[in-house]
C-alpha cells in the first residue's frame, strides 16, 4: 500500500471485519477501469403501490428488457423507449406486500376469495387512494395483515424476481442485479434502503422487510448475519430529502439510543452509498443549508408529510452534504464517522421503466402522472404537484468489467458518481504528489491511481502537512449540453462546527472569478424558451484541471467532492409546454443545468496534527468541571429577551449579532458575509446580511428556535466574567461568547431594522 494512503473498502483490516471475499479483478490495473451507467432504484407492478397507480402489467423481466433498449407499453397504452440502453439494472420492488395486489386481482387465486382479498381489487380510479391508504397505513404503523405477509406468498414472488434477474444477466454485456427495497416509513418519514446482492447463487430465502423491523439498525444486523453465512450484500440509502431529518441523525439513532462508534461502524459496514438524485428531487443540499451555493436551488422537492397533516419534512439531517459535514464533525469530536458515504443516482420510477432525459419524460407513477395534459396541468397526486417531479438520475460505476462481481466491488469501494440523467463522464482523484501536468498525456489515469486515491477513497496526512491536490476530469454527454464548469465542494470541521465552501476550479469561456467572492459568473444561456430549444455554441466538451486546496489546515477533518454542471438547456416542462402550445409553467424553472456529483474523498488528520490545532471553543464537560454555571430560564430571559446580543465565534473569530424580539422572533445578522459560516445558521440569501427570522422560546434552561422545520437549542453558561453559549448541533462545545458591542460597529446598534 502506498505511504500516505489507506483504502477503506478493500484494506486488509476492513476486509477481515466484513468477511469480504476479494474481487477476482483486484489484481488488475485499476487504470483499465471503465464507466458503466445503470439504474439502482426501479419498481414494477409487483410493488403494491405501482399496481395501485395503474401499472398492472410490467414485470421485472420486462424492466430488464426495457433497460436493454426494448420498448415497453406504458399503463396508458403508449410506448416507452429508453434513449440509450443501460449497462446494468437492479429491480428494487418493495419487499412489503410484494406481489399481493396482482394475486388479489387474479381471478380464482386463494387470496381473491378472501374478504381482505376482495378489498384489494381495483375496479376504478377511486380504488387507488382507498387501497393505498389501507396498505400504506399498515406499513407506517408496522402492523401488516398477516395473510399478506405469509412466507408462502412472499417467497414465491422473491424467487420469481431472482429468476428474472438471472435470466436477464449477461456477463460482460449487461448486468442484472438481485435486489429489493426495504421500505421503512415511520410517521411518513422515508428511511428506505435498496439492498443489493453480489452473487445470484448466494441469496437469503426471504428478504428482510420493514415488517420485520422499521429500524435501520436491525436491517444492518440482518445483513451482518447474511454476510457471516457467505451472502455478500450492501445497502443504498434512499433519497434523503423526505426522511424528516432521520437519514443523517446527529445524536440518537432510530431506537433512541446515543449514536456511538459501534453504530457508525455498522452503518458504514453495510451502507456505503446514498441516493443523491431521483424523480422526486435531489438531496445534495438545500438553499437553507447552503445559502452561499448559487446552485443549491436545483430540483428541491417539497412534500407534505401526514403526521401532523401539512407538516413539511425537517431539513437538517435530510441532505447528503449536511450528512457529510455532520460525519466529519463527529470524526473530529468523537473519533468516528457514520456518514462516509458515496453517491449514486436513480429513478424510484413505478412504471417498470424510467425517463432519464428532459426530452423523453413520461412521469414515474403510471396513470397518476403518465398523461401529458394531466401532468402539465399540475394536479396533485398523493400530495405531489406533478410538474415538480423530474427525470431520473443515473449511477455510474468505475469497474474492470460489466459483471455483478466487478460492479459490486466498485459500489463497495464507492468509486461511483451520480448524474441527473445525462451520460457525462467524471473522474476525481486526490493525492499529495500531483503536479500541474498530472491530467495530461495518455497515461495520466495510471499515474493518478499510482500517486493518489479515486473518488470514494481516503487521504491520510502527508508528513509535511502540505495541502492535498486533486485531479478532476469531465467529458460531456455527446447527446446533451456542453459543460459550463467543474466545482469542488469542500467541507471541514473544527470543535464541533462544520463548514463548507464551493470552489470553481475549471470552466468554459473567457470568464474571470469575482474579485470579492471568487465565484465565476454565469455562463449565459442559449435557450429559446418558447421554442424549447438551445444551441451548443457556448461551453466546452471537456474540462480538466489539477487543483490544490488554498485553505487547507492539516489539523482539521475534511471532505471534497466534484460537481460538474452543463450549460442551461430546456426543462421537460418547457419542452412539453411547446408540444401543447401553451406557456411554460411559472412554478418551476424554464431551464435546467444537468449535472454530476462524484463520491467524496476524505482527509483525516493524524493525532499529531490534531494536537497542533489552535484552541477554539471549550468542551461543555470541561466548562462544567471548571465551575461554569448553566443559566436558568429566568436568567436567560433577562439575558436576551428584547435585547440585541453581540456574539463572537471562538472557532472562527467572526462577530455577529442576534436580535431577540419580545414577540418571540429571532433575527441573525452576520457582519461579514465572507466569514466561514457553521452549518444550520440559515441566511435569507447569499447576498443578505440580515438572517432568516425565526421563532424562539425559552424553556428547560435553553433557548429553543426553529431551523429547517426542526428545533435547534442554545444553552448558556456563566464562567467567571464570561457568558458562553453552546448550540445543540455542535457536539458538546461552547463555541460562542457574548461580547460588548465592538467599538467600530457601535453605530450599527442604532440602525433601524427593516
Amino acid at each position: 500500500m502506498k505511504p500516505g494512503f489507506r483504502s477503506v473498502s478493500i484494506g486488509a483490516t476492513f476486509s477481515a471485519l466484513l468477511s469480504v471475499s476479494i474481487s477476482p479483478y483486484a489484481a488488475d490495473d485499476p487504470a483499465n477501469r471503465q464507466v458503466f451507467f445503470g439504474e439502482q432504484h426501479l419498481h414494477t407492478s409487483w410493488s403494491f403501490d405501482a399496481y395501485i397507480f395503474g401499472n398492472t402489467k410490467s414485470t421485472p423481466a420486462q424492466a430488464y428488457e426495457y433497460a436493454k433498449g426494448k420498448p415497453l407499453k406504458h399503463a396508458l397504452g403508449y410506448e416507452m423507449k429508453i434513449s440509450q440502453p443501460l449497462d446494468w439494472l437492479g429491480v428494487t420492488d418493495h419487499s412489503e406486500y410484494v406481489g399481493v395486489i396482482q394475486v388479489a386481482n387474479t381471478p380464482g387465486s386463494d387470496l381473491s376469495k378472501t374478504e381482505l382479498g376482495k378489498k384489494l381489487v381495483v375496479h376504478s380510479p377511486a380504488d387507488i387512494q382507498r387501497i393505498y391508504l389501507l396498505l400504506g397505513r399498515t406499513m407506517i404503523d408496522n402492523k401488516p395483515f398477516p395473510e399478506l405477509v405469509a412466507p408462502k406468498l412472499a417467497s414465491s414472488v422473491w424467487d420469481k424476481n431472482n429468476a428474472a434477474a438471472d435470466a436477464a444477466n449477461e456477463p460482460g454485456k449487461f448486468t442484472a442485479f438481485n435486489a429489493y427495497e426495504w421500505t421503512s416509513t415511520p410517521n411518513n418519514a422515508n428511511l428506505h434502503r435498496n439492498v443489493y446482492f453480489k452473487d445470484g447463487k448466494k441469496l437469503p430465502k426471504m428478504p428482510f422487510s420493514s415488517f420485520d423491523s422499521q429500524a435501520p439498525e436491525d436491517l444492518w444486523a440482518w445483513m451482518d448475519k447474511q454476510r457471516a453465512e457467505g451472502v455478500e450484500l450492501l445497502a443504498i440509502s434512499h433519497n434523503a430529502d423526505v426522511s424528516d431529518g432521520l437519514m443523517f441523525p446527529m445524536e440518537v439513532n432510530f431506537k433512541g439510543r446515543p449514536i456511538d462508534k459501534a453504530w457508525a461502524e455498522a452503518r458504514m459496514r453495510n451502507e456505503p452509498l446514498t441516493e443523491i438524485k431521483q424523480i422526486k428531487g435531489q438531496s445534495e443540499t438545500h438553499p437553507l443549508l447552503s445559502p452561499n451555493d448559487e446552485f443549491a436551488d436545483y430540483e428541491v422537492f417539497s412534500y407534505l408529510l401526514g403526521d401532523p397533516p401539512g407538516k413539511f419534512p425537517k431539513i437538517p439531517g435530510s441532505y447528503v452534504r449536511d450528512g457529510l459535514k455532520t460525519g466529519i464533525a463527529m470524526q473530529g469530536t468523537r473519533g468516528y464517522n457514520p456518514y462516509k458515504t458515496g453517491v449514486v443516482g436513480g429513478s424510484d420510477s413505478h412504471n417498470g421503466a424510467a425517463p432519464y432525459r428532459q426530452d423523453n419524460f413520461f412521469g414515474g407513477h403510471a396513470k397518476a402522472d403518465g398523461g401529458l395534459k394531466e401532468r402539465m396541468r399540475g394536479h396533485l397526486f398523493a400530495g405531489l404537484d406533478t410538474r415538480l417531479i423530474n427525470p431520473a438520475g443515473l449511477t455510474a460505476i468505475w469497474a474492470e468489467e460489466n459483471t455483478r462481481a466487478s460492479l459490486f466491488e466498485g459500489m463497495k469501494r464507492k468509486e461511483t458518481f451520480a448524474t441527473s440523467g445525462t451520460r457525462l463522464k467524471l473522474r476525481f482523484f486526490g493525492g499529495w504528489d500531483f503536479d500541474k501536468n498530472a491530467v495530461d498525456g495518455r497515461e495520466w489515469v495510471k499515474g493518478a491511481y499510482a500517486k493518489g486515491v479515486p473518488m470514494g477513497g481516503d487521504l491520510t496526512a502527508a508528513e509535511s502537512g502540505k495541502a492535498p491536490t486533486f485531479i478532476v476530469w469531465a467529458v460531456k454527454d455527446p447527446t446533451s449540453g456542453n459543460l459550463d464548469r467543474v466545482q469542488i465542494v469542500k467541507g471541514w470541521s473544527k470543535d464541533g462546527q462544520a463548514f463548507e465552501k464551493v470552489y470553481d476550479v475549471v470552466w468554459a469561456g473567457d470568464r474571470s472569478p469575482d474579485a470579492l467572492t471568487g465565484k465565476v459568473p454565469a455562463i449565459g444561456s442559449t435557450v429559446n424558451i418558447m421554442e424549447a430549444s438551445y444551441k451548443n455554441s457556448i461551453g466546452k466538451t471537456e474540462l480538466k484541471t489539477v487543483w490544490t486546496d488554498p485553505d487547507f489546515d492539516p489539523a482539521l477533518d475534511a471532505f471534497y467532492y466534484a460537481r460538474v454542471l452543463e450549460i442551461p438547456t430546456p426543462r421537460w416542462t418547457t419542452i412539453q409546454a411547446k408540444e401543447l402550445g401553451i406557456t411554460p409553467p411559472t412554478n418551476v424553472p424554464a431551464t435546467v443545468q444537468e449535472r454530476a456529483w462524484s463520491s467524496p474523498i476524505w482527509y483525516t488528520p493524524t493525532s499529531e496534527f490534531r494536537q497542533k490545532a489552535k484552541a477554539g471553543g471549550m468542551r461543555i464537560a470541561d466548562l462544567k468541571q471548571q465551575g461554569g454555571k448553566m443559566l436558568t430560564d429566568a436568567e436567560l430571559k433577562t439575558l436576551v429577551v428584547g435585547k440585541s446580543t453581540w456574539l463572537k465565534n471562538l472557532v472562527t473569530g467572526s462577530i455577529f449579532r442576534i436580535v431577540w424580539e419580545k414577540n418571540g422572533q429571532r433575527t441573525f445578522w452576520n457582519i461579514n458575509p465572507a466569514d466561514p459560516i457553521p452549518q444550520h445558521f440559515g441566511f435569507a440569501s447569499k447576498d443578505s446580511y440580515l438572517g432568516l427570522p425565526t421563532r424562539y422560546e425559552i424553556k428547560d434552561n435553553q433557548i429553543v428556535e426553529d431551523f429547517g422545520n426542526g428545533p435547534m437549542a442554545w444553552t448558556a453558561f456563566k464562567s467567571g466574567d464570561k457568558t458562553l453559549l453552546s448550540r445543540s448541533d455542535e457536539f458538546g462545545f461552547a463555541n460562542y461568547e457574548i461580547i460588548e458591542t465592538p467599538k467600530h460597529l457601535i453605530d450599527l446598534d442604532s440602525v433601524k431594522r427593516k
